[in-house]
C-alpha cells in the first residue's frame, strides 16, 4: 500500500444512477433500478480505496458511472476540483486519460479481432500521444512492466491464459499514463493461484508511479490486503466507510459484521470456534426499497425508527463512517 498524501484526488457527493424499469403494459407510473443512491466519499492521492458489498448492490455501477461510462442521473464527481459529471463527452477526453478502467473479465473487455499491441496502443492513439517506433516501443515497454514477453505484442487475446489477458488489461490502462485506476473485480474471474500475483503487480505499479485505486471487490481478506481505506455497500448505498485495519476489527454495520463473519479461516480450530452471522430475509428490490433502513428486513438489531428515517453516514470515531441507527 502506497502512502496516503492526504490530498483529496476524488470527491463522490451523492451520486446516484438510476436505470429505466420494464413496467407493465397498463401501467402509466415509470419505474426505475436505484443501482446507485446518494452514494459519498472521497479517494486521496495514492491511496487505495475498497469497495465491497453483495453481487447487485451497486460497486461496479458506481465505478462506471465516476468514469462515465454511465451518465450519473444526480451526484458529483469532483476530480482535482472539476466536476467531471457537469461535462460533455468532449470535454470528458483529457480526463479519460486521467482516470482509467480495469474490467472484471479479461476476455470480453479485449476485442478479439485486435492485436495485443492494436488494444493497448489504441488509447494511445485516441490521445495522439505518440507514433511510429516511439509508439511501439512504449507498447513493449508497457507489456514487460506487467510481465508478459515484448515480443506479444502480435499476438491476438486468445493465445493467452486469463491470468495474462488481464495483464493485457492493465497494460492497456497504463499506457496513457493515469494518475487514477478504477478496478473493477480485476482477480475475481482468475485462479486463486494468480490472484495474488496480479494483486502484488498492482501494488508495486502504484508504488512506482503513484497510482490512485479505486478497488472493487468480493474477496474481503484480498481487499483489505491492498486498501487504506474500505468503503461497505448494500442495495445502493454506502453503510460503512473506515480505515482498512480499524474496519476490520471494529465493524459497526450488522451488515458489515455478517460479511466479517463468512470469511474462512485456514486453522480448523479457530474456524470451528468462530461465530457466524447467517442473514435471514430476502434483499429488497432496488426498484421499490423499503422506506427506512434498507437493510432493517434483514437485521437482528431492527427498530422502530428503522422502518421510518433513512440514516445518513454520520462519524462515529475518527474516520469511521456508519450509517446506522444504533449509533
Amino acid at each position: 500500500m502506497s502512502k496516503n498524501d492526504e490530498k483529496v484526488l476524488l470527491e463522490i457527493n451523492n451520486l446516484s444512477k438510476f436505470f429505466s424499469a420494464k413496467t407493465s403494459f397498463l401501467s402509466k407510473k415509470k419505474s426505475y433500478v436505484k443501482a446507485v443512491d446518494r452514494v459519498s466519499f472521497t479517494i486521496n492521492k495514492g491511496e487505495t480505496l475498497g469497495l465491497v458489498g453483495e453481487s447487485g448492490c451497486g460497486k461496479t455501477t458506481t465505478g462506471r458511472t465516476i468514469i462515465k461510462l454511465y451518465e450519473p442521473t444526480t451526484g458529483e464527481i469532483i476530480y482535482n476540483g472539476v466536476d467531471l459529471a457537469k461535462l460533455s463527452q468532449k470535454e470528458m477526453l483529457p480526463y479519460r486519460r486521467k482516470i482509467q478502467m480495469i474490467f472484471q473479465d479479461p476476455y470480453a473487455s479485449l476485442d478479439p479481432r485486435m492485436t495485443v499491441g492494436d488494444i493497448i496502443g489504441e488509447s494511445i492513439d485516441i490521445h495522439k500521444l505518440m507514433k511510429g517506433n516511439d509508439r511501439t516501443e512504449r507498447i513493449r515497454s508497457l507489456l514487460s512492466k506487467v510481465g508478459l514477453n515484448r515480443d506479444h505484442i502480435n499476438r491476438y487475446p486468445h493465445e493467452f491464459s486469463g491470468g495474462q489477458r488481464q495483464r493485457i488489461g492493465i497494460a492497456r490502462a497504463l499506457a496513457v499514463e493515469p494518475e487514477c485506476i478504477i478496478c473493477d473485480e480485476p482477480i475475481s474471474a482468475l485462479d486463486v493461484s494468480i490472484q495474488a500475483q496480479v494483486v502484488n503487480m498492482l501494488e508495486d505499479l502504484q508504488n512506482d508511479m503513484g497510482l490512485t485505486y479505486l478497488f472493487i471487490a468480493h474477496d474481503l481478506s484480498m481487499v483489505k490486503h491492498i486498501s487504506n481505506r474500505i468503503g461497505v455497500m448494500y442495495l445502493g448505498r454506502m453503510v460503512e466507510l473506515g480505515e482498512s485495519n480499524e474496519l476490520y476489527s471494529h465493524p459497526l454495520h450488522p451488515y458489515t459484521q455478517a460479511l466479517l463473519s463468512a470469511i474462512p479461516i485456514p486453522d480448523p480450530d479457530e474456524s470451528a470456534a468462530k461465530k457466524r452471522i447467517v442473514l435471514e430475509g430476502e434483499i429488497p428490490s432496488p426498484i421499490d426499497p423499503p422506506p427506512g433502513c434498507r437493510f432493517r428486513g434483514r437485521c437482528r438489531y431492527a427498530k422502530p425508527i428503522c422502518s421510518e428515517v433513512d440514516p445518513e453516514l454520520k462519524e462515529i470515531s475518527k474516520d469511521h463512517l456508519v450509517a446506522c441507527h444504533l449509533y
